[in-house]
């Protein structure tokens, strides 16, 4: 472990009462503008201080601060995992050959903390995800076993109420050519929702009646259970512009919208990547703003947004 000093910010204080006018209106604050274009898809509009339609280059805890409290209706975070342990690494390096798939060892540098900053950014970047969810919104958040433990104690402290943990089964994942444990097969995803009053949205028919026949487990107009079956495998175009180590297919961020959120609704990506999950939220006629720290996966980002719909 190193010496850097915490920064974590303070879990939100309980009070008793009516709460405060600012808190109010931002529950009571009206639905985005749905301005179209000629093609059918939904205009930039400005939330706070920020653009929606956009993915800004830069860190989500700076940006998010442009953004309104309680003014987002569905948070996907795909944060790393800090899973990138037991080698010196460089950004220059990229993918590591031979290491039990990219679940287990990204082999990048910002995948790699100590244990006290990791819980440190994922409180805090937790605390920010937090502010600017809505009352009747949701988030969706990836991990691994190296950091949904963190996630979800970090969640419980700052009195994020978590719904549901769901198990993706990966059928396909990539086989542990080491032989020195099993074989990584599945992610972990935590549903949650702000906390206080369960007013969160839930499209439960849907869930029960939809369509899933890519999701072996699912038996069709029964209850959705937490165990999702849904192949790793990206179609050809989501991967067409470039990829990012840890980008995540379209098919899963489009279960999430569809299970939790509404066309119109307005989608935050925290760690955008390659831009997944901004291109699910689109072909979900929702609103997006979209958050990464690397100017070449933006670039990847860009290029999907506009070039159409993932088949």
């Amino acid at each position: 472990m190193n010496d850097v000093p915490l920064s974590i910010a303070p879990a939100p204080s309980k009070r008793r009462g009516r709460p405060p006018k600012s808190q109010t209106a931002a529950r009571l604050a009206p639905p985005l503008p749905q301005r179209r274009t000629g093609t059918g898809e939904l205009e930039s509009v400005p939330v706070g201080d920020l653009e929606t339609q956009c993915v800004y280059h830069g860190n989500f805890l700076e940006l998010a601060k442009k953004l309104p409290d309680q003014s987002v209706d569905i948070i996907i975070a795909d944060p790393p995992y800090n899973a990138s342990k037991g080698n010196a690494l460089s950004l220059d390096h990229g993918m590591l050959a031979g290491t039990g798939g990219n679940w287990e060892k990204i082999g990048q540098v910002w995948d790699d903390m100590s244990l006290e900053d990791y819980l440190a950014f994922t409180m805090n970047w937790l605390t920010e995800a937090r502010r600017i969810l809505k009352q009747t919104g949701s988030m969706w958040v990836h991990g691994t076993y190296h950091s949904a433990g963190i996630t979800n104690v970090a969640m419980q402290v700052l009195g994020l109420e978590i719904i549901n943990e769901i198990v993706w089964y990966k059928r396909n994942s990539f086989p542990n050519l080491a032989g020195r444990r099993l074989t990584a097969s599945h992610e972990t995803i935590l549903w949650a929702h702000r906390g206080g009053k369960r007013a969160y949205r839930f499209n439960y028919e849907h869930s029960k009646t939809g369509d899933f026949s890519d999701d072996e487990l699912k038996a069709p107009g029964k209850q959705m259970r937490t165990v999702w079956d849904l192949p790793n495998n990206k179609p050809r175009q989501e991967l067409a512009h470039g990829k990012h180590p840890a980008q995540k297919p379209v098919r899963l961020a489009r279960r999430f919208i569809q299970l939790s959120a509404a066309p119109g609704d307005l989608c935050v990506v925290p760690f955008a990547g390659s831009g997944s999950e901004c291109v699910a939220a689109k072909e979900e006629g929702l609103h997006f703003i979209g958050f990464d720290t690397d100017q070449s996966y933006i670039e990847i980002a860009k290029a999907r947004l506009i070039n159409g719909r993932a088949k």
